[in-house]
Formats: structure tokens, sequence, C-alpha cells
């Protein structure tokens, strides 16, 4: 993504990166105002869909995550699949953790509000293999540990997505005496989800690195042809916020008592996710970059996801689905600054550069 996500010269941020914060917040309000104002453009993105996927939406999501991922070095991914500690904390964190920590919280902040609150748990359910890629990068995570455990996650999402929908919407609350809500979504929507924004990426990715190096070398791919694609990934992640926020612009901005109401246990799930993530890499000696990694990966979802389901199964116009658009307007913002967070930790903390491992393999050129 320019110098931040290449990592290549920390000391000499471009506008875009040292601003980076600000283009989001601004990306963010213009988003809700177009969806606000101009109606027509709402419709005319809800009416561009293919299978419950927005075609916009999904060209901002390629757009985004095709440079980081053609930045990961795919020779270093067995070393990352040994990492025992590090698969299994995910695993856990994700699939067990996160869910349980989102129902719970969807049941203490939203009692009277079951719309909400399903739409709620439904978030918690759709675990990250998107964006998680940008925050990782930003923080100077693991890009080899990111890929292995997105791709873990989409496998995952595949196969328990709706059997944990149908335990903690029906059965859980049924044990507990709480009101419950079906979920139907069928394993192919899933599929085609993951395939769209973790596979189409990842495998252009992969061929450009496999490629690139047999004919021009690592060096020449590395630090002239990444740098080259790099801003893509920023404006592809703003050009998404954009369209995310227009779609559903008006019903944020005509609620925002129930806004934030729904944003408060989602402040509060990013947080515990991330820092849960954090504390749990350092307790078990994985070092900086792939704490990061397992806290960013535990804290993000997939908000693409989520908002499908709640449209798919409630309607467009439900609280499910509101509780489902509300996801990025409070993570996007959140995730941001603990990437902030992130890299203060990594001296406090840990007592490392978090730029250390990247600028030492690049030449005296690049980061003087």
């Amino acid at each position: 993504m320019t110098d931040v996500l290449t990592r290549a010269a920390p000391k000499r941020l471009s506008t875009l990166d040292k601003w980076l914060p600000l283009w989001i917040g601004l990306a963010m309000v213009a988003g809700l105002l177009l969806g606000r104002f101009v109606p027509a453009l709402s419709d005319a993105l809800s009416a561009m869909e293919i299978g419950g996927i927005s075609i916009p939406i999904g060209l901002g999501l390629l757009v985004m995550m095709y440079p980081v991922l053609a930045k990961v070095r795919y020779d270093k991914i067995a070393a990352v699949t040994g990492d025992k500690k590090l698969l299994v904390s995910s695993l856990v964190l994700n699939w067990l953790v996160g869910p349980a920590v989102m129902f719970a919280l969807a049941w203490i902040f939203l009692p009277d509000l079951p719309e909400y609150r399903t739409g709620l748990i439904i978030v918690g359910l759709a675990r990250c293999i998107a964006m998680v890629v940008i925050w990782n990068d930003l923080a100077c995570g693991d890009r080899e540990a990111t890929a292995v455990l997105i791709a873990i996650n989409s496998v995952f999402q595949i196969v328990m997505f709706s059997v944990l929908g149908w335990f903690y919407l029906t059965v859980l609350p049924g044990w507990l005496g709480l009101d419950a809500q079906g979920l139907e979504i069928s394993v192919w929507e899933i599929a085609v989800n993951v395939l769209v924004f973790l596979g189409v990426p990842l495998v252009a990715g992969f061929a450009s690195r496999w490629i690139g190096e047999k004919r021009k070398g690592r060096a020449w791919y590395e630090h002239e042809f990444l740098p080259t694609i790099g801003p893509w990934a920023l404006y592809g992640l703003l050009f998404t916020i954009v369209l995310l926020f227009a779609l559903q612009g008006e019903q944020v901005t005509s609620k925002p008592l129930d806004v934030a109401r729904i944003a408060l246990p989602l402040l509060v799930y990013f947080a515990l996710m991330w820092f849960a993530g954090i504390l749990l890499g350092k307790t078990l000696g994985l070092g900086y970059a792939r704490s990061a990694t397992l806290a960013f990966t535990a804290a993000g979802n997939n908000f693409e996801l989520a908002i499908a389901v709640a449209i798919g199964t409630f309607g467009a116009a439900s609280g499910q689905a509101l509780a489902g658009v509300v996801g990025p307007l409070i993570e996007v913002p959140v995730l941001m600054g603990l990437v902030y967070v992130s890299l203060w930790v990594a001296k406090a903390w840990f007592h490392s550069d978090p730029y250390a491992t990247e600028t030492a393999s690049i030449p005296e050129s690049r980061t003087s």
C-alpha cells in the first residue's frame, strides 16, 4: 500500500499514509452522505448483485486485497503451518471465544431488541477473511501467518457458519430460556463469498509473485513491482468503505440512537478480542509480528458475509441488516486505532522494532 504497507521507509511516510485515518474518516462520511442524500445510488448498488454479492463492492475488495497478498512470501508459509501454538490459538479465539463473546455482549446490551441482537450474533459468527490483511500489514504483522490463518478461517467458515448460527440462535437460547431466532444460509452461499473475497485475490497474489520472481527475480519483484501496485490497496479500501456506507447511509443516519446502541457492544467486542489475541500471543512467546496477526484475525469480522446473510434471511430493511451495516461503521475506525496501539505495544511490551524484520532484507538505498 505505499510506505506504511511496504515498510521500506517508515521514517518517510507519504501524505497518503500520514493522514490515513483522515482519509478513512472522510470515506465513511462521504458514503453516509451519499446514501442519505442520493438514494438512487444505494438502489443502483443494490441492483448490481450476483448471488447476493455486490459487484462494485466485490471489485473494491479485490483491488484492496491483491497488493497485500502479492507481498506474501509463499515459500515461507510452511514455517507458519508448523507453529501449532499460533494455529490452535487462532482456532480457539475465532471459533470458540469470538462467537461466544458476541453472543454474551448482544444479550447484555440489547436484551429488548431481538432484531439488532440477532444481527450482532451473525456478525460474531462471520470471521474475517478480507480487510484483516490491511490492518495486519499496517501493524507490521506476519503476512505469511495472516495468509495461513485467513485460509483456515475460510475453510471453517464454509463448514461451521451454518452450524454455529443454528447453535447460537436456536439451541443455546433455548437452553438458557431466552428468545430464539432461526438462521437459514446455504453452504454454497458461504463458499461463493469465500471464493470471491479470498480465493481470487489469493490466487492472483500467488501468481504475481511466482511469475514475477521467475522472470525478473525477487529483488525486482519486491523493490520495483510491489511499490508500484502498493497504493492500490488503499484506493480499494477507501472505495469499498464509501460503497458500504452508501448502501445503508439513509438507514444509519435516520436511526442514530439505534446505531449508538448497536455500536456499544461492537466497540467492546473489537477491543476485547484484540487484547485477548495480543496478550495470548505474548504469553505463548509468539513474538510481536505473529501476536499482532493473531490479535487482528481474532478481532476482525467478515462484515460482507454478515450483511449478505442478514439481508438474505431477514430482508434489506430489517434490524438484523442494520446491525450488520453498523459492524464496519465501528470496526474500521476501531481497528485503525488498534493499528497504532499495536505499533506502540511492539516497543512497550515486546521490546522490538515492528519494522526491523522487513527493513533487514531491503537494500540500503531503500531505507536511507
